[in-house]
Order: structure tokens, then sequence, then C-alpha cells
């Protein structure tokens, strides 16, 4: 089973001015004159982690890492001002130009696999592979599964710890009700709907590994930054048409494609990355059968690496 590669620091990193206010957090890790690779975190508005850089071999790679608009390192964090899918498309073009790169591998998990195809079929000539874990597909149905009727009923104790801090009613549209709560004038009710959409995220997407005090240790900043960044995405169905990204995988470059899933994602079900091979019938797809949502379990980790380091092998000159 592989695991992560040795921990490694950026060899340069800079803040990249991007337009409406907002500056972009890039870093570079491994070999400048490495296969080029991007990696698109999830979300929207969690930010890149130190072992993102490690699912890459430092000495085949020269791999970029930005948190995009509002996340992370970028700034103003959590601002939703010109935060749209669009513009973090833009960015990705913004940051390929600034570094001179002609083209990359574009790796993505959940929502970053999501902006990952968005991002292929818009520029197909800037994409050498792709790599796409637990893919998102941002449809009304993904977005039901999440908020309505699905995963609610595979933990409805941690869904009724979420519903309990919102003033829902018969009829009541839980989307319309998150965003009284958060754009309302009560600054401790905000607080106490974030900590607990972040528990219900945590805990579909790791499943009986969730540790409740992981979220309580959180800041109270970073919640609400991260919580308003997904609301302001999930409000506007994420700035794209339902099913967009499936009626147009026929604009995808026909390069290496690998689509990774757990059989036990709670967050974005298998069907998803099933229903993208249809699409991209030169897709490689496999179905891990002890994997959930996370990105960082044993089982992942070991797929991802393997799926990075196969990827190199046939770029690689």
């Amino acid at each position: 089973m592989k695991t992560l590669h040795p921990e490694i620091e950026p060899s340069a990193s800079f803040s990249l001015e991007a337009g409406e206010g907002h500056y972009i957090y890039v870093e570079e890790c491994g070999n400048p004159r490495g296969l080029p690779a991007v990696f698109l975190h999830g979300g929207p508005g969690s930010g890149c982690r130190p072992y993102h850089r490690r699912l890459f071999d430092p000495a085949r790679y020269r791999v970029v890492l930005l948190d995009q608009r509002g996340s992370g390192r970028s700034t103003p964090a959590g601002d939703l001002e010109g935060n749209s899918t669009d513009r973090l498309l833009a960015d990705l073009e913004l940051v390929r130009t600034a570094l001179g790169i002609d083209r990359w591998v574009v790796f993505g998990g959940s929502w970053g696999a999501a902006l990952g195809l968005l991002y292929a079929q818009r520029h197909p000539e800037r994409v050498l592979g792709l790599v796409l874990r637990g893919a998102f597909l941002a449809r009304q149905r993904d977005l039901d599964w999440y908020l309505h009727d699905g995963a609610s009923r595979l933990y409805p104790e941690r869904w009724e710890e979420l519903t309990k801090v919102l003033p829902l009613k018969p009829g009541s549209a839980i989307l319309e009700v998150l965003e009284e709560v958060f754009y309302g004038p009560d600054e401790l009710a905000k607080l106490r709907l974030a900590r607990a959409w972040a528990q219900w995220g945590a805990q579909l997407t790791l499943g009986p590994e969730f540790d409740p005090g992981e979220v309580e240790s959180r800041s109270p900043t970073l919640l609400l930054h991260q919580f308003g960044i997904e609301l302001h995405y999930a409000r506007h169905h994420y700035f794209i048409d339902d099913n967009q990204i499936l009626d147009q995988c026929g604009r995808l470059p026909q390069v290496p494609t690998m689509l990774i899933h757990g059989r036990f994602d709670l967050v974005c079900p298998p069907e998803s990355s099933l229903a993208l091979k249809e699409r991209i019938p030169w897709a490689d797809l496999q179905i891990l059968p002890l994997a959930g949502h996370s990105g960082s379990c044993e089982a992942m980790i070991d797929a991802l690496v393997t799926a990075s380091d196969r990827m190199a092998a046939e770029l690689s000159p």
C-alpha cells in the first residue's frame, strides 16, 4: 500500500492579485522542471493542507497549490464579493499564465473535482490529464441528498443537531432558512449554525472516524468563513446550470483521466463517478470498497498516490 510522499515545504509562495479586491495564495513544490500539476481543494471554501503536497512525487512533479477566493490563506478571508465559479476558473488561468505553464495535470477532490471538470471543459487545450476524487457534480439532486432527503436518513441524530439550531417551520425550504440565519442580525445564532454545519459535514466525510472535538477546536472566524462560502455557492446553485457538468463532458479533452471514489462516500455518492464514466468512456474508474469521502484515509491515500505516480509515468518524457 502506498503512503504519502515525504514532507515537503514550498519552493516558492506568493499572493496574486486577482481582481475584485481578491488576492490568491499560491505555492509551488517539487521539481521546477517536472510535470506541471495543479491541486484543487474542495469545499467550496476549505483551502489546501500540507498533506496535499505529499500526494505528488517531488522529483517528478512541479506542483501548484492555491487557495480559492476567500479560502485558506487567500484574502480577504471569507469574502463573497466577486466570488463565483466563473471567477475561480479565471483565477486558474491567471495562475497558470503567471507561472509560465502551458499545460498541466488537474487534480481535484469533491468540489475540486467539479471545478477541475469545469476548467477542462472550458480550457481543454490546457489540460494534460485529470485525477478526480469523490466527484461532486453540483446538480440539484446532489444538494438535495446533502440537505433534504438522503444523508439525513443515515445520520438522523447528527441531522437533528443541525436542524434544531434553525427556525424551521412546516414547509420551510432549508436553504432559505440557512440564509435567513446567516444573513440575519444574531451573531450567536450564526456561530451555532456554522458549528453545527461543520459537524454535519465532518460526520458525513469521516463516518465512524468522526471526532466532534476537532470541529469544536476550530476558530469561530474559520467556521463562519467556510460556512459563508459554502452557503454562497449552494444558494447560487454553484453558478452553473443543473446537470451542466455531465451535459458538457463532450468538451473534455481525451487525455488520461482517473476517477476515484469511495464506496461509502456519504457526501458525494459513487453514482456521480459512475455517471461521469458513462460520459467519459476513456476514463479509468476505481471504486474503493472500504473508503468514504475523506481524502486522507489509508485506502484513499494509496489510490491517490498510485494515480499520481501513474500519471507521471504516462506523461513524463
